[in-house]
């Protein structure tokens, strides 16, 4: 298995990625902006805040991937892909007014510039935007797909909120969340590409795994990188997710393999939030080897994304689906 996913692996960059379907993306673009448009004034300003905020619309790429590399040729790829970008927007507006985020993308959070009552709102309103689009498409399977993932990502925030503060969270609850709240969209994602390009149900639920574990590997980055690079690079201070009591993988690490005061600290950390131990945090973090343990779950995790991927026809679609594992795990942002 090995020496296949090694021939599988591609040098194609995120650039290259997204030279492929650039006009795609150009139309989407557009739409989002469209689909943004409303007669309430704060909805339109602040809705473009978000979307304009530098994000890697990873979530639509995938979406415009999939279907191309599914033999689609329509075009309601395109209102599909504005759509899961819309959901990922309410999602992360509303995930920054329950952890009270100050900055995300090296820029200030949308509630932290108008409130936290303007954001649920703005969120309640991509959301509700997101559906009216998708009936649209006039597919209940795409409409079935999306209102369960909608459903699983907002399980998957409840979930996270039982486990902050919670130093005795296991890594198997920390997957859950995972599972949940990230890979599901991206699970989606993908798989809507298969429905579009109406393929048997062994390619797509095949496409369904390539995309969850896309997004699980996607946030084990995530969280290692919230220890292990600079905030600059990623766009939020080092420790975020310790200040908001979030026991991530690392984390979890070094508690199984930290010294008797190690785990200590980091227990205390989690339950208290805030950084006041973060360089006994992070010394513990090293000495554990918890990034290195992150890091490794995360390129199991894209190999097992690639792996997904064997039965598609070949393409540079199907290339580019493979690029974008590697660079969901060698990014460094």
């Amino acid at each position: 298995m090995q020496e296949i996913l090694q021939k599988q692996r591609v040098s194609l960059d995120i650039d290259d990625i997204r030279a492929l379907i650039r006009s795609d993306a150009a139309v989407v673009d557009q739409l989002i902006l469209k689909r943004l448009s409303s007669e309430v004034a704060l909805i339109n300003e602040l809705g473009r805040y978000i979307v304009n905020s530098g994000g890697k619309r990873l979530r639509p790429l995938l979406v415009l991937l999939a279907a191309r590399a599914c033999g689609y040729q329509g075009e309601h790829h395109l209102e599909l892909a504005a759509v899961i970008e819309f959901i990922h927007t309410a999602t992360l507006l509303h995930d920054d007014v329950v952890d009270a985020s100050e900055l995300r993308r090296s820029n200030q959070t949308a509630n932290a510039i108008w409130g936290n009552e303007a954001a649920v709102l703005v969120g309640d309103f991509l959301y509700s935007r997101a559906f009216e689009m998708m009936v649209s498409v006039g597919n209940m399977r795409v409409m079935e797909i999306l209102a369960r993932t909608t459903n699983v990502i907002a399980e998957g925030e409840v979930l996270q909120l039982l486990n902050c503060h919670d130093p005795d969270t296991s890594e198997d609850r920390y997957r859950d969340v995972i599972r949940y709240k990230t890979a599901k969209l991206f699970e989606a994602s993908s798989q809507l590409g298969a429905v579009l390009g109406k393929q048997p149900p062994a390619i797509e639920q095949a496409m369904a795994r390539y995309g969850m574990h896309l997004g699980t590997a996607f946030q084990l980055i995530d969280d290692a990188l919230d220890y292990g690079s600079s905030g600059n690079n990623i766009g939020k201070n080092i420790g975020d997710d310790l200040a908001e009591g979030k026991p991530t993988l690392p984390l979890i690490h070094a508690m199984r393999n930290g010294t008797p005061e190690q785990v200590r600290v980091i227990r205390e950390a989690i339950q208290n939030g805030g950084l006041e131990h973060i360089d006994l945090v992070l010394e513990a973090i090293e000495s554990t080897n918890a990034i290195a343990y992150t890091s490794q779950s995360a390129q199991q995790e894209a190999d097992l994304a690639i792996e997904a991927l064997v039965d598609l026809p070949a393409s540079p679609y199907k290339e580019a689906l493979y690029g974008l594992a590697e660079f969901s795990v060698n990014r460094d942002y």
